[in-house]
């Protein structure tokens, strides 16, 4: 199995961070939160600090544990670990993705995800239907 952490990181908009994997890698073409691979002995708020750093030159502060999905992609199994977080400061830069944009939740049913993040793309507009009532 392969723990991952992703960041549902909102700015100050209440709008949240989602990236486009990259021709040349797995799912590419595919949208998903943010995040990466959790190293050994490695919490989930440091690994979502580390990769931001790393992939995207930006500082997040993750506050929330969001849920946990447990997806196959064929014989290979990921545990996802998603964590809102607060967009601290930093300029995007774009490493492992072709493209950025900043969605409101109402508006993540019109991007393509990778089916790992689909669970928490339908949590987040049930929540944002619910706030709309």
């Amino acid at each position: 199995m392969i723990e991952v952490a992703a960041a549902i990181i909102e700015n100050e908009h209440g709008q949240i961070l989602i990236v486009r994997r990259k021709k040349g890698k797995v799912q590419e073409g595919l949208w998903e939160f943010p995040g990466g691979k959790i190293e050994n002995n490695e919490t989930i708020k440091e690994c979502l600090e580390r990769e931001l750093q790393e992939e995207m030159n930006i500082q997040i502060q993750p506050y929330e544990s969001f849920g946990i999905n447990d997806h196959y992609y064929g014989s290979t199994h990921i545990r996802l670990y998603a964590h809102k977080a607060k967009f601290v400061n930093g300029e995007l830069v774009l490493v492992d993705h072709d493209q950025c944009e900043w969605v409101y939740s109402k508006d993540l049913g019109e991007y393509e995800f990778a089916p790992a993040d689909v669970k928490f793309v339908k949590k987040l507009i049930g929540n944002s239907l619910e706030a709309m009532d």
